[in-house]
């Protein structure tokens, strides 16, 4: 068994990986930052360490059988419903399942690490941020828009679903579900579900759509 300040230095590598892959996550203001990354890739080494380590005294004992593989089974498991407590969908539109992977892949790093696959572990941190960075660019579209639920009143005429769906493909407002609610004074309640640039305001859309309709009530929410 190596002794006592090895194993400390593999959960110390083991939180500054936690703390890299964090970092790259707390920078594009992602459910879990540095913190969380830490905690999950520190408290995955120790479970792993005293997976392997903690009972060498009882091991071989006539009578008691061992499987030291439970605890980091167990531990996997148990980050997988932390995963999923970042992930949410709202309109059809699923946020926080790279950050998912991202918590359940460094589980994995502290796992290695506590293991004493030094390397493996380091790598396999270089690669989830490489990965990160790549997705962020090549698919900023998803990265850099809100889900947003906008209604608002306006004159009904006909095609007034079709024509408000193709202005808000004019402003780069994609939308994800559009419905309207006839109302007995001749007017119609347009209800969207959409995504929207995050350099784009909820007061720029109410100008926008004040522009090309009268509108009577809007309505916006984040």
């Amino acid at each position: 068994m190596p002794n006592e300040l090895t194993l400390v230095m593999r959960i110390v590598i083991a939180a500054l990986c936690g703390a890299a892959i964090g970092f790259e996550r707390s920078q594009r203001q992602k459910e879990a930052g540095i913190r969380t990354h830490i905690m999950v890739t520190l408290g995955a080494s120790l479970l792993v360490i005293v997976s392997k380590y903690g009972f060498i005294d009882i091991v071989g004992t006539p009578g008691i059988n061992v499987d030291v593989s439970r605890i980091a089974a167990n531990v996997i498991t148990g980050v997988s419903f932390l995963g999923a407590g970042v992930i949410f969908l709202r309109g059809g539109y699923v946020k926080g399942l790279t950050t998912a992977a991202g918590i359940w892949s460094t589980c994995g790093v502290g796992c290695a690490i506590g293991a004493g696959m030094y390397i493996i572990g380091v790598v396999a941190t270089m690669m989830i941020i490489v990965i990160q960075l790549i997705l962020h660019w090549s698919s900023p579209s998803s990265e850099n828009m809100t889900v947003s639920e906008i209604s608002f009143r306006t004159e009904y005429k006909q095609g007034i679903i079709s024509d408000v769906n193709a202005y808000m493909h004019e402003l780069h407002v994609k939308v994800l579900r559009l419905s309207m609610k006839k109302k007995k004074d001749g007017t119609v309640l347009i209800n969207m579900t959409v995504r929207i640039p995050h350099t784009l305001m909820p007061d720029s859309i109410l100008d926008a759509v004040s522009r090309k309709y009268t509108v009577s009530e809007f309505t916006a929410q984040l």
